[in-house]
């Protein structure tokens, strides 16, 4: 009878270490698959650096903060080549979103704002000797109107729409919406909602101007962009559902942070740039740029 009983308390001992052991192996591997799983989706974000370049002049001067030196940007680009950074258009990053095409192992894409003359004049050149690419965003008014009266002056000038088809037919310059005329701070920020109007009122300004940039684009250059580029990088929750009713694949923002290219769409919407201004050395602007988590 003591046996007995001995033995039934060594099987209940047994069958306990057994249920311990089994509870240790289903969390181990719970917890393994949880990491698998993470890290799948860890490996499938893909971090792409976005530069942001406005004017391009030989005496940026008090411009400084928004305006570079052709040296700057040769250094710049002699840089990204040297460390196996490879440029790409904003519409590569789509692809990669919604049809799996590969990114380059570093990819990098450069931006220019406000479509001035010197992109062309001083950008180009660059881009062909270092084999590169960048995306070129204009503003509507400064090309149909200020660039035809004062056309080609390195300095100042911006593009007119003759120049954009070159730049085009070149196959190293990607063009982006910077609106038609909504690119200043008179009466709002950039193209943001302003307090006083309805989201009708807004809706109506903003598929005018934006849309008649589009209109412009397609009859003088044969261009229809599909980058929608925020004027000083204001973005309004309200504008987002137009952009993208109105046929734009992606937004540039000014937010000055990395960006994770994951398979969600609704990352091509929130693409944050670094500002590049004169006064900082190629090497610290890239570790600033090229600095992520």
């Amino acid at each position: 009878m003591y046996k007995c009983c001995n033995i039934k308390k060594f099987i209940k001992l047994l069958l306990c270490d057994l249920a311990i052991i089994l509870a240790a192996c289903l969390i181990t591997a719970a917890s393994k698959n949880q990491w698998t799983a993470f890290n799948s989706k860890k490996e499938e974000a893909v971090f792409v650096p976005i530069i942001m370049y406005h004017s391009i002049k030989e005496n940026p001067g008090n411009d400084s903060d928004y305006a570079v030196s052709p040296d700057t940007v040769e250094s710049d680009l002699k840089y990204l080549k040297e460390n196996g950074f490879t440029s790409i258009f904003v519409e590569d990053i789509v692809n990669y979103v919604y049809n799996n095409k590969p990114l380059p192992q570093k990819p990098v894409v450069i931006t220019a704002d406000d479509g001035f003359y010197n992109n062309s004049y001083y950008l180009l050149p660059l881009l062909e000797k270092y084999d590169m690419k960048a995306t070129v965003s204009v503003v509507g008014y400064f090309s149909e109107y200020i660039a035809q009266n004062d056309p080609h002056v390195p300095e100042y000038s911006y593009l007119t729409w003759d120049d954009i088809k070159e730049m085009n037919e070149s196959g190293r310059i990607e063009f982006g919406n910077h609106t038609y005329n909504m690119h200043s701070y008179r009466e709002r920020k950039g193209c943001s909602k302003l307090e006083c109007e309805t989201e009708e009122e807004y809706a109506e300004k903003f598929y005018e101007d934006i849309g008649l940039l589009q209109s412009l684009m397609k009859t003088n250059t044969g261009i229809v962009p599909t980058v929608f580029t925020y004027p000083y990088g204001y973005i309004s929750e309200e504008s987002i559902p137009m952009i993208k009713d109105m046929g734009f694949s992606a937004a540039l923002n000014c937010y000055e942070k990395p960006n994770y290219i994951t398979h969600d769409p609704d990352c091509l919407f929130t693409l944050n740039r670094y500002n590049r201004p004169e006064n900082i050395t190629t090497e610290d602007f890239m570790e600033k740029l090229l600095w992520h988590e």
